[in-house]
């Protein structure tokens, strides 16, 4: 049977130099959108102003994803892991709140990707130590990088868009969003009891708990903790998102400079990913000059009230899993009225809580897909496919609703 995850086959004891699949896509896309600027299809100025959008993003994701590697090689997620273990006291159900919990706020306070690259081989490590089924644990982290991104602008990427064309800084964010975070995050709990966790839960219940995690180096967890906290405080305190992700990333390494020189290297700094965001944008800028903007345009409508949120949040769900979350927001965006901040945060929801069915809807699922594959995790492609599916239909739905119901609706 097909699966997501499959474990990869063996391969010579030797160092491996070919580029990665997902190396060639992300060059491919870069290499792409720079020939569209070459060759007039995407007007020079119009790339300057998509580049100039982008750089804050680039910094935050450059440096985010430095803060949470080098935070992990410090040991705060295994520590994390093992207290939630240990919290549990042997009972699967309540392994089952306190990972929700856990994937939920990595996901809120260090955004989607964050939780898709550290959170996942976390939460399999946690399943072998405890010898339960791993697959319940892995969806949980999949499943909720999506759909719990929707609380503050650090959470996804497509919400940093999104609040600097709404003019919302994270406590006004949050105040508008909660509500239908809430209902996003209940919906697929519910489902990851039924589908994942129940019927994993007879060979599993009751279980051992591990020993207490003890960090390699005080110090350098000390600081990494310190670091991450200090990050989201920044971020809640307005401050930009960037520059808050730069100063704690700084702080880390400059403790792992002195405690642990080895441990910094050029690989920690996510080229991959800067090259296929920046290739992203320029690409879907290019072909939404080139009718995708007017199939948008037609699909989505201009209706300010709960029409137009539902289409808008179909029509985002939809596109993120045929395409990609990011080119289905920016078309989406880019025929949305200025004005209409219902319509464009209903549009949100499509593309952060929608991108569940297909596993290169959001760079989260990727991401997921990858570290699952390289840790023996199958999951059945089918199954995958269906249930997530469901999950995107049915949370998209209610979380648009709750956003026209919810308060400042």
């Amino acid at each position: 049977m097909e699966t997501v995850g499959d474990p990869p086959s063996a391969a010579p004891d030797r160092p491996r130099r070919r580029l990665h699949t997902l190396d060639w896509i992300a060059i491919g896309l870069a290499v792409v959108g720079v020939g569209c600027v070459l060759t007039g299809l995407l007007p020079r100025t119009d790339a300057e102003a998509t580049v100039r959008r982008i750089v804050p993003i680039l910094i935050f994701l450059g440096t985010v994803v430095v803060l949470a590697e080098l935070t992990a090689v410090a040991g705060v997620f295994d520590a994390l892991a093992a207290r939630v273990a240990i919290t549990a006291r042997g009972s699967f159900r309540a392994l089952f709140w306190l990972c929700v919990a856990v994937a939920s706020l990595t996901t809120i306070a260090l955004n989607l990707d964050t939780t898709a690259v550290l959170l996942t081989p976390v939460m399999i490590a946690l399943a072998r130590t405890l010898n339960v089924p791993p697959t319940p644990l892995a969806m949980t982290t999949v499943w909720l990088a999506n759909t719990a991104s929707l609380l503050l602008p650090v959470s996804n990427l497509t919400n940093i868009l999104a609040s600097d064309r709404i003019g919302l800084d994270p406590l006004p964010w949050a105040a508008r969003m909660w509500w239908p975070q809430l209902v996003a995050i209940a919906i697929t709990m519910l489902l990851l009891w039924w589908w994942y966790w129940r019927p994993a839960r007879a060979g599993a219940d009751p279980f051992v708990p591990p020993p207490p995690y003890v960090p390699p180096d005080r110090t350098l967890y000390r600081t990494a903790l310190a670091a991450c906290l200090l990050f989201v405080a920044a971020v809640l305190a307005g401050i930009e998102i960037g520059i808050a992700s730069g100063v704690a990333a700084a702080i880390l390494v400059a403790g792992f400079a002195v405690r642990a020189r080895h441990r910094l290297r050029p690989a920690l700094v996510p080229w991959r990913l800067l090259v296929f965001v920046t290739g992203l944008f320029l690409v879907v800028q290019t072909i939404g000059r080139h009718g995708l903007d007017t199939v948008m345009g037609a699909l989505i409508g201009t209706d300010p009230g709960a029409e137009g949120a539902l289409r808008a949040g179909a029509v985002g769900a939809l596109f993120s899993n045929v395409v990609n979350n990011l080119p289905a927001y920016l078309a989406g965006e880019a025929v949305i009225a200025v004005d209409s901040h219902t319509q464009l945060l209903a549009l949100l929801v499509g593309t952060n809580v929608g991108p569940l069915a297909t596993p290169w809807a959001s760079l989260a699922t990727l991401i997921w897909y990858e570290r699952c594959r390289a840790a023996g995790v199958a999951v059945p492609l089918g199954r995958f496919v269906a249930t997530s599916a469901a999950l995107a239909a049915l949370a998209t739905a209610a979380t648009v609703a709750a956003l026209l119901v919810g308060p400042g609706a």
